[in-house]
């Protein structure tokens, strides 16, 4: 991983992603003086299952795959791609990942710490309002997505009723 300290995070690709739906410029230049970016190579582990890291990742390029264990074996149960959010539940709840996130090819992420965003919180607290919204929203898409795939499932020949 390569942590870009002299990278600030440039508001617009964070405005044009799904989350940006629910921020304004003013919510976008408040957000980036709280985040950093973060650049990982292809197979990089951006965080692992146990892990007490509870950054929130924010794809800006690339695809990171979610890897959990099934029936005993490690297996990619999703992927994520530009505009997706990763780790909303270790973020939100302060918990250890449940899961491990690993880079498929190069992957650029802003990052977010939950003590970075509770300095947004005192100074900006309608941004951090709005913010909160976009990471709901974001919640609800993965639930859509989750949801629709087990539709799949559920309709795929050999399924029982």
């Amino acid at each position: 991983m390569t942590f870009a300290d002299q990278r600030e995070p440039a508001r617009l690709p964070l405005r044009h992603s799904e989350m940006g739906k629910y921020l304004s410029d003013l919510d976008c230049e408040a957000l980036v003086t709280v985040m950093n970016v973060r650049d990982y190579a292809d197979g990089e582990v951006l965080v692992k299952v146990g892990d007490p890291d509870n950054t929130l990742f924010i794809v800006v390029s690339g695809t990171i795959e979610v890897i959990d264990t099934v029936n005993g074996r490690k297996k990619i149960v999703n992927k994520m791609k530009a505009g997706d959010c990763a780790g909303i539940r270790s973020f939100v709840e302060r918990t250890p990942r449940v899961v491990t996130l690993r880079a498929k090819g190069p992957v650029t992420v802003y990052t977010i710490r939950p003590d970075d965003f509770e300095l947004l919180l005192d100074s900006n607290p309608r941004q951090a309002y709005n913010f909160m919204r976009g990471l709901f929203r974001m919640l609800n898409i993965n639930m859509e997505r989750m949801h629709e795939k087990i539709r799949k499932l559920a309709l795929s020949p050999g399924s029982r009723p």
